[in-house]
């Protein structure tokens, strides 16, 4: 066990190594990152930082961890509205507690680089990533939108979610807080890719397009597709297009780093690093 743990530990420093001079002879980096880089900066959603926030409703409704309780068949808007505002506030609109979007931004600051996330806390902006490189493909917690939806807008929810937490007892909101949409008169719903009612407004729209932009005008030459955190959930919107866009270019190199889905198909295997370790350590040591 000894031994082998000595030569894991060989292999990670000499990725680690090819990883670097990647990124130092890349004419451009995508970036593709997935829930696994925000639970490495400390968005959990068990355990106790579920707890610190959410133990009343732990209490009350018999679910353990952030995920179930946004499923939560609620009775009323007033108790649906008094989570998912509290939900929000936490994921969106403060900062993870370990700054490894912060890490990642040093590595590419300077660097032609571009971002395509599945993420929806906005942790890439808040870090000081350029809002222009960067697309957001499921969304955003911190935007609502029409649940019907009668038109393709959303609408920025900080001022109203901090009221709702303000405002809230016994896990429920006031009902004159409920949101709803100011066309029609529908219930308002988070901004999330869940079905075909999911709003892509103009700024998705325009981000799309400088992904798409991006991705063609580097094509070839020496590119980085650094894949992070990005399980199997949605593998079509970054793993997939990952390998192929490698394939297609011999020059490029794709890098996965992800504690326990670091892989990578056999046609490419000569031009992938995979890094099967703490994204937040392989981070440090870059």
């Amino acid at each position: 066990m000894i031994a082998s743990n000595i030569k894991d530990m060989k292999n990670i420093a000499s990725d680690i190594e090819r990883l670097k001079a990647a990124f130092a002879y890349a004419d451009a980096v995508v970036i593709g990152a997935g829930a696994g880089l925000s639970t490495a900066a400390g968005f959990t959603y068990s355990g106790e930082r579920f707890e610190r926030y959410f133990s009343d409703f732990e209490e009350k409704y018999g679910f353990h961890d952030m995920y179930s309780g946004g499923f939560y068949p609620y009775q009323t808007p007033e108790e649906h509205w008094a989570y998912w505002s509290r939900y929000i506030l936490i994921n969106r609109y403060m900062d993870p507690p370990k700054p490894v979007y912060q890490k990642l931004l040093e590595l590419v600051r300077d660097k032609n680089y571009f971002v395509i996330t599945t993420n929806v806390d906005h942790c890439f902006q808040r870090a000081g990533f350029d809002k222009t490189r960067l697309f957001y493909t499921q969304g955003d917690y911190g935007l609502f939108q029409c649940s019907e939806p009668c038109h393709n807008k959303t609408y920025d929810n900080e001022e109203i979610v901090r009221h709702m937490v303000a405002e809230q007892r016994d896990m429920k909101i006031p009902h004159v807080l409920i949101p709803h949409c100011p066309i029609c008169g529908q219930p308002m719903t988070m901004n999330l890719r869940a079905d075909d009612k999911f709003v892509q407004d103009e700024g998705w729209n325009i981000a799309c397009e400088r992904y798409e932009r991006f991705i063609n005008t580097h094509a070839q030459g020496n590119v980085l597709y650094l894949e992070i955190g990005v399980g199997y959930n949605t593998p079509s919107i970054i793993k997939y297009p990952f390998w192929r866009l490698t394939a297609q270019n011999k020059q490029a190199t794709y890098a996965c780093v992800n504690y326990g889905e670091a892989f990578c198909p056999s046609q490419i295997e000569r031009q992938s690093i995979c890094l099967n370790a703490d994204i937040s350590e392989i981070l440090n040591k870059l």
